[in-house]
């Protein structure tokens, strides 16, 4: 029987490649992300994180960072997450989202 652990989708002791991005929220409190280059700003209601797939903004009430691990890449933020959203510079100036394609 073949038995293959997984961590953060890839299997164990195999090194996870510098182009992985993974978002895990749990119960909208604790997000970790993997992939992160920098963290470029951050305050208790908006944190701007380079990942390797562009940069994430993530917003909420009361967010604070509780792990960074600029080697591996790995950010952990708790909070009240109220959204993420990736910006992407291409799209600048035009509708984004449901309410951007409904209210054109």
């Amino acid at each position: 029987m073949d038995q293959t652990n997984y961590e953060f989708g890839a299997p164990m002791g195999r090194e996870r490649q510098n182009n992985d991005h993974d978002i895990t929220l749990r119960g909208r409190k604790q997000l970790d992300i993997t992939g992160v280059k920098q963290v470029d700003s951050f305050d208790n209601e908006e944190f701007l994180l380079e990942t390797v797939m562009g940069y994430l903004a993530v917003r909420g009430q009361n967010l604070h960072m509780k792990n960074l691990n600029v080697e591996q890449g790995n950010v952990s933020i708790e909070g009240k997450i109220y959204d993420l959203i990736y910006v992407d510079q291409n799209q600048q100036g035009k509708p984004k989202g449901l309410f951007g394609k409904l209210f054109k």
